[in-house]
């Protein structure tokens, strides 16, 4: 068998906003593995200045996969603990070679029925008329959850939004979420969460930065709406620190990016290491190209979970790869009739 590796570089179609800045373009890293006449493909998704693989040494650890490819996936695995996106590309790659179809790497009733993944309509940081402008475009879409940024464009103005949706659709009609991206600081924290909780979110996202367990410990305590952890299940490895960062803290909810938390294999642990406390969970890709995001759709329809998730972002980019993948009524689809791309695929592949 045979690796290589190539960087694909994705451009958004509209600068999307966070609390940490704004982004137009996104790098990704594809693994291709190569074995008599068949090929199986994989996405390395880095963020950078979020990922904990953002190393100067990425590019070099991709290389040193590739030569090492003969030790197997279990032994890769383990020495690539600190690169977790290498180490999603790497579980891709391998179902990806094993499968009839090179894409199929979950079969399910999501890839051979089109049985759809409801999913959250995703709402970029930006000035009040684009938010709205936004909200609206997803609205028609027919999402009945809707996730909002906020932390960028002022705490008062991002109420307003928040409150003109309220004054026309209830909970029941429309799921809330925010996620803050931990830009609250711990002395406001509090007060901001009960303004908000005022209209009726199903949750807030890292409402301050990761790293600090005491002071999120004592908002999961006392908030007045759930607290989904995020940034905070960064970097953490060890499955006994996983273990100790849930107990300490005790969130209502984590959420899990397989890029940034060790692929299949980590979000299992920490999705076994949350039901044992109570904790409930949902996934969320981390702006991958189709090709991990089809892996992170196809991994997630297999939880049988019913809560909507966060696998909207397919459509963000002018050159994503063509896919099966498809978003209509506030879901995720892989459609028979759509066909992947194979014209980039190959050259990725070469």
């Amino acid at each position: 068998m045979k690796a290589n590796y190539k960087k694909y570089t994705l451009n958004f179609k509209v600068p999307s906003g966070t609390s940490r800045g704004v982004m137009t373009q996104k790098e990704t890293w594809f693994l291709i593995f190569k074995n008599n006449g068949s090929f199986g493909i994989g996405e390395c998704g880095i963020l950078r200045g979020l990922s904990a693989d953002d190393q100067p040494d990425y590019e070099e650890k991709l290389a040193w996969t590739c030569e090492n490819i003969q030790l197997g996936k279990d032994k890769l695995l383990a020495e690539l603990e600190a690169f977790p996106s290498i180490q999603f590309g790497l579980e891709q790659a391998f179902l990806s070679l094993a499968s009839q179809n090179p894409f199929e790497l979950f079969p399910s009733d999501f890839t051979k029925k089109e049985a759809p993944i409801p999913i959250n309509g995703l709402i970029w940081m930006g000035d009040e008329g684009y938010m709205l402008k936004q909200l609206e475009q997803k609205l028609k879409a027919g999402f009945g959850c809707i996730k909002m940024k906020i932390g960028a464009i002022g705490f008062e103005r991002e109420l307003a939004i928040l409150k003109s949706i309220r004054d026309n659709f209830s909970p029941n009609e429309i799921e809330l979420r925010v996620d803050a991206n931990g830009a609250f600081s711990p002395d406001e924290a509090m007060g901001k969460l009960e303004q908000l909780a005022s209209f009726q979110l199903h949750s807030i996202e890292q409402p301050i930065k990761a790293g600090q367990w005491d002071n999120m410990a004592l908002l999961c305590e006392k908030t007045p709406l759930p607290i989904a952890l995020d940034e905070e299940l960064i970097g953490v490895f060890d499955v006994t620190e996983k273990q100790k960062m849930l107990q300490t803290i005790q969130p209502q909810y984590i959420i899990l990016k397989p890029s940034l938390v060790g692929g299949i294999k980590g979000s299992r642990e920490w999705i076994g290491l949350a039901g044992k406390q109570h904790i409930g969970w949902w996934i969320t890709s981390a702006l991958e190209s189709n090709i991990g995001l089809n892996a992170i759709a196809q991994f997630t329809h297999t939880l049988k979970t019913t809560m909507p998730q966060g696998l909207g972002t397919g459509s963000l980019f002018t050159n994503n790869i063509n896919s099966p993948l498809e978003v209509s009524g506030g879901q995720l689809f892989y459609r028979q009739d759509n066909d992947w791309d194979m014209d980039v695929i190959e050259q990725i592949c070469i």
